[in-house]
């Protein structure tokens, strides 16, 4: 449960996990036509989609906006957010059990290998990201605080990290989970403020929208990009909360990892 340990020992394997996200990047797209470039035209492809069905077909509007933006802009804001947790999380019960060759080498640290996921879809985040900045640029709302965006996903990244050693763990032991946690993640999507902010949620169930820390993450995100005032607070508490889940997911990860070997 040492915090410190967490990240010292993520630190020092950094060149190894670096290896292997690139590894697994290139993997993705080995073999098709436009190669890597896939994960910038996936995204832009999406949003071009977005911009039309939103922007000129439903002329949809997002509850209570102020501002510039586009409805579709907040959108994707929203889901880059979430994408970053979905794919990480969503690929975590596969993450150790799919490498059985890896867990019976006893040096190798198998603690970095639920963590391959999330580097991954921080690599796609990141040209994600460079889409909306040309995408607020192109609406006129493009502005200097858009630059904190990468710092108000901290909260997500230690979740995500989190929960992923502790499903990878569960992964191992039952192969069911490959199956549940993907029906899981697509439930908290329309859970979580994607698609609409908090305040269109019925009064009786905001409080419950609040204590949830991806829709707090969600809600700062699109403060960020609108230019409005963020909720630090609650988006400390958030940080707070993903610290503890990472710290809790490394320690039982690292209690389960002995009976790995017999289980694959």
């Amino acid at each position: 449960m040492n915090s410190l340990r967490t990240f010292s020992d993520t630190w020092r394997h950094r060149y190894l996990l670096g290896q292997l996200i690139k590894r697994d990047v290139l993997l993705r797209y080995r073999g098709a036509m436009f190669g890597v470039l896939w994960i910038f035209l996936s995204p832009l492809l999406m949003l071009m989609i977005f911009a039309f069905v939103f922007g000129q077909v439903f002329q949809a509007r997002w509850p209570q906006q102020h501002g510039p933006l586009p409805f579709w802009v907040l959108l994707y804001v929203g889901l880059i957010t979430f994408n970053v947790f979905a794919e990480t999380v969503s690929r975590a019960p596969a993450s150790v059990r799919g490498n059985p060759s890896y867990v019976k080498k006893i040096i190798f640290p198998l603690h970095i290998l639920p963590l391959v996921p999330l580097g991954a879809s921080l690599v796609h985040g990141a040209f994600n990201f460079l889409i909306l900045v040309a995408a607020l640029a192109w609406a006129g709302g493009l502005h200097w605080q858009v630059l904190l965006l990468p710092l108000l996903l901290l909260p997500i990244f230690l979740l995500a990290s989190g929960l992923s050693w502790f499903i990878a763990a569960w992964g191992v032991f039952i192969k069911d989970m490959t199956q549940i946690v993907p029906m899981l993640v697509q439930m908290l999507l329309f859970l979580s403020p994607v698609f609409y902010p908090v305040s269109a949620v019925p009064a009786a169930l905001r409080p419950v929208y609040l204590f949830n820390p991806m829709g707090t993450v969600i809600e700062a995100a699109r403060a960020c990009v609108a230019g409005q005032p963020i909720d630090v607070g609650r988006w400390g508490l958030a940080l707070a909360f993903g610290l503890v889940a990472s710290i809790v997911g490394y320690a039982f990860f690292q209690h389960s990892r002995e009976e790995f070997a017999d289980a694959l």
